[in-house]
């Protein structure tokens, strides 16, 4: 112990040898080695968001203390899509993923007529997170799953919002939608978490960070204007992530302090439940390989962003049905960075780094300002109904469709080397592009467009 005192005396003297060099002096010795060049038009460049990117971050320039998010990075839990329409095949799925190191499942739920107990026969709910997606409002069955011996885990994920935003259309009607969700509140007693926003559609969609983040947190306050005395349990926000890491990482930091500061407001449960899949946007259908080196930073930033939960995407989910192999190699990749990269040691690694913590500030003020926006319009409800939404979404992707093609946004074996080679036409088992059925809709759906569709059609014509 007096040995380790005494090299810690030593390092501290050694580094107090060195005067402290000031913001200003660095960036004067950068226009030195510049000779000439203009220092903001050389190397400080502008996001889509309109965050402008420095080429140095320093303590001086911090506007005031870092902010404390208080997040658990170590305590991510790993997860593993089910789709549920089987009660028995699916509780032999879950006992397989269980086995093989998953720590939380995400079951997706097309029908009511599903026997709980069989589905969780043999499982340990008291150590297991639970995420349902159901498919409609969860009323007749909700009793059947509080019967089961342990609730405290399982989270409901209903989204009225996201489901008229993502179809166009409510469950029923507005009237019956909202007397069964007030219902289904009324009941969710004794579960984690009833409520849910679904993010992940926006980002899928092309919207960018600032209107993901604020588009998230006016589709939450939708809930708490109507059911603010009813929301004692944390909300699920339903997030995906791209690849610009650093960006990923201070989105979900700055969620998490938009959501504190709102729920603050309505004197609302202010915790709330990050669950994170990697985004679909940028996933290709030539050189898939690549997806999984997308969904590894992809799932890096969701960890040091302070994800909850992270459900990794299979690198051939956009063509190829489920499958042991596709799941396997996704549920590795979260393995591996939780028990073989050390991702589990620290609990706060962003904190502190002045670039993630300027970039966290900056998006949280200016999706507020785009929030209060949306506010001062009526609110996201109205403006989802008049295509206000939907049309700044659309704007966006424009922008980065349009730097996609270029060749400005680059996605590595699709628009930037590819090979001439790989042929895909008899490997798709799924649609890989954008369908639209043609029905009724009281609104205009926000849909999910990935950014290489349209050049994945014109190479498929030509196999």
């Amino acid at each position: 112990m007096r040995t380790v005192l005494n090299k810690r005396k030593k390092m501290t003297k050694l580094f107090s040898d060195f005067d402290t060099v000031s913001a200003k002096q660095w960036k004067q010795k950068i226009q030195v080695d510049l000779k000439g060049a203009d220092y903001n038009s050389t190397l400080v460049w502008s996001s889509q968001e309109g965050i402008n990117i420095k080429p140095f971050y320093h303590k001086d320039e911090q506007p005031g203390p870092l902010a404390s998010i208080n997040v658990q990075a170590s305590q991510f839990k790993i997860c593993q899509s089910i789709y549920v329409n089987d009660a028995a095949k699916s509780n032999t799925n879950i006992i397989h993923a269980l086995n093989e190191g998953v720590e939380s499942l995400y079951l997706i739920m097309p029908s009511e007529d599903i026997d709980f107990k069989i589905l969780f026969e043999n499982i340990d709910l008291s150590a297991t997170q639970i995420y349902f997606s159901f498919q409609f409002i969860p009323i007749d069955c909700l009793d059947r799953i509080k019967s089961l011996s342990n609730t405290s885990n399982i989270s409901l994920n209903i989204d009225l919002i996201g489901n008229l935003s993502r179809t166009g259309n409510w469950f029923d009607n507005l009237k019956a939608d909202h007397l069964k969700l007030e219902s289904a509140i009324d009941r969710a007693s004794g579960f984690k978490s009833a409520l849910s926003v679904d993010m992940a559609l926006y980002q899928n969609a092309g919207a960018n960070i600032i209107q993901q983040l604020a588009y998230g947190l006016a589709h939450a306050n939708e809930y708490l204007n109507h059911f603010k005395e009813k929301m004692t349990q944390p909300l699920t926000f339903n997030v995906s992530v791209g690849t610009n890491y650093f960006f990923e990482i201070a989105k979900l930091r700055a969620l998490r302090l938009l959501w504190r500061s709102l729920a603050s407001e309505y004197d609302a449960n202010q915790n709330c439940e990050i669950f994170v899949t990697p985004t679909k946007r940028n996933k290709t259908l030539y050189d898939y390989n690549t997806n999984m080196l997308r969904t590894t930073t992809e799932c890096m930033s969701a960890i040091l962003g302070g994800a909850d939960t992270i459900c990794n995407l299979p690198y051939d989910a956009i063509y190829h049905k489920d499958n042991d192999f596709g799941e396997r190699i996704s549920k590795n990749q979260l393995l591996i960075l939780k028990h073989e990269s050390y991702f589990d040691a620290v609990d706060n690694p962003s904190d502190g780094t002045y670039y993630i913590e300027s970039l966290t500030m900056e998006m949280a003020e200016k999706a507020l300002i785009l929030f209060k926006e949306i506010e001062a319009n009526g609110g996201f409800l109205k403006l989802l109904k008049e295509g206000t939404i939907q049309r700044k979404t659309k704007e966006s992707a424009n922008k980065e469709q349009q730097l996609f093609n270029e060749g400005k946004v680059v996605l590595l074996g699709t628009n930037k080397h590819p090979n001439p080679n790989d042929q895909m036409k008899n490997e798709l088992e799924l649609y890989p592009f954008l369908k639209t059925d043609k029905r009724k809709t009281l609104i205009e759906p926000i849909l999910p467009k990935r950014l290489a569709e349209v050049m994945e059609q014109e190479r498929l014509k030509t196999e």
